[in-house]
């Protein structure tokens, strides 16, 4: 009778034991408290849907992110799943924050920019989640009493059509990205390499006279002196005022501008952004160093980047792009293809064109903070008409070069 006893009693011992769930403990990035819902609910259906996992979500604030994330790894206190942007992603790689995954079994959903977002080294360090498409935002009176009859397709032609602009009607044509946050993007946009066989290179004859071409622009007053000071907020309110007649940027900025300046709004349209590369601004899911249940983190990783969960996370946000092919293609973005509201077309065009997009980054810069710098100064030194493009550009490679021969 004892022995029974004993034996049942072990035997549910090892029955709990074996339906003992993993639970998965995942950061995402100051989302809380205005996504709760969306986050909440995704939670509940994953935890739904499984019975050997369960999902645990944690928020974590912007500005103390990446310092709990390596102090976590360092304690071996990770958790399962950490989001991320693609520079964080490269500098993580490095430093073996994160670890490399496998998601050949799935990665065909996602598309082809966002699965080069998330490679490092030939290796995988992340699952696709939502991105940040540009577009082309104009003001279609403007450009008709300029004569613009072609939307721009390209750097030259952006340049064309803002010099008409100017001719004709004295508006600023265009503001291109080179503040803080495309300081290499101006090249890269471009196909321009930054850096070759772990030198710097961007002192090239195209890289030259693609600044040229821009001084040039200064000069004449068709893009403006002090775009290296821009910042989004400016650009919204030179677009809104009528200052601007075309601005690169985010489609939710057509919102803004219904809202703060709408008879502006009235003549803006939307087309997509002229460059041979499209920039986007990736986040992702990736698996920190050392976790023990690598394969029940990806499989919450593969549910939140899922066509249905990313699609949720856009409809809640409003601003932001899905990652995967099916996704993009949905109804709820595609429907505003022929619509004359520019910020439902908005959003159709950015899903149109999202697929192509990337996070234009260069890792593994021995001295961030100063080669940028340098380069930024070179930059304006050479656009502002301060300095000759070629010299400019020359003074920088070599200081890159000298911080890339410390390593």
């Amino acid at each position: 009778m004892k022995k029974t006893l004993l034996t049942a009693v072990i035997g549910l011992t090892f029955a709990s034991a074996a339906q003992a769930a993993v639970e998965v403990e995942f950061w995402s990035n100051s989302l809380s408290p205005k996504f709760d819902g969306v986050m909440t609910q995704l939670t509940k259906e994953f935890n739904a849907s499984q019975k050997d996992i369960q999902a645990k979500w944690v928020d974590v604030t912007w500005d103390t992110y990446q310092t709990r994330v390596i102090a976590a790894v360092a304690a071996g206190r990770q958790p399962g799943l950490i989001n991320i942007t693609v520079p964080w992603m490269a500098q993580f790689a490095q430093k073996k924050i994160i670890q490399p995954i496998d998601i050949s079994t799935f990665q065909s959903v996602y598309t082809e920019g966002a699965l080069k977002d998330v490679s490092y080294e030939g290796k995988t360090y992340g699952m696709p989640w939502y991105n940040q498409v540009p577009v082309l935002i104009y003001n279609k009176a403007i450009l008709d009493k300029a004569g613009v009859t072609t939307l721009p397709r390209n750097t030259d032609e952006m340049l064309a059509a803002a010099r008409l602009i100017k001719q004709k009607t004295g508006v600023v044509g265009f503001v291109p990205k080179m503040n803080d946050e495309g300081v290499t993007g101006i090249f890269m946009m471009e196909g321009l390499p930054i850096l070759q066989n772990g030198k710097a290179v961007f002192n090239g004859p195209q890289h030259v006279a693609l600044l040229e071409k821009y001084a040039k622009a200064v000069k004449e007053g068709v893009i403006p002196p002090d775009l290296f000071k821009d910042t989004f907020e400016a650009e919204i309110a030179g677009f809104g005022s009528g200052r601007y007649a075309m601005i690169a940027t985010a489609p939710s900025a057509l919102i803004r501008i219904k809202n703060d300046a709408p008879k502006v709004y009235a003549n803006a349209a939307v087309a997509p952004y002229p460059n041979k590369i499209l920039p986007g601004n990736l986040f992702m899911w990736s698996v920190p160093q050392g976790y023990a249940h690598k394969e029940a983190a990806i499989k919450l990783g593969q549910f939140l980047t899922s066509d249905k969960a990313q699609l949720a996370f856009s409809k809640a946000t409003e601003t932001t792009m899905p990652s995967t092919k099916v996704a993009l293609a949905d109804p709820y973005f595609m429907a505003g293809q022929n619509s004359k509201d520019a910020a439902t077309a908005g959003g159709a065009v950015a899903a149109t064109t999202g697929g192509a997009a990337r996070t234009l980054n260069v890792s593994g810069l021995p001295d961030e903070a100063g080669m940028m710098k340098a380069l930024s100064t070179a930059l304006e030194a050479a656009v502002s008409g301060r300095q000759p493009a070629k010299a400019a550009l020359d003074q920088a490679v070599a200081y890159w070069n000298a911080q890339l021969g410390k390593k």
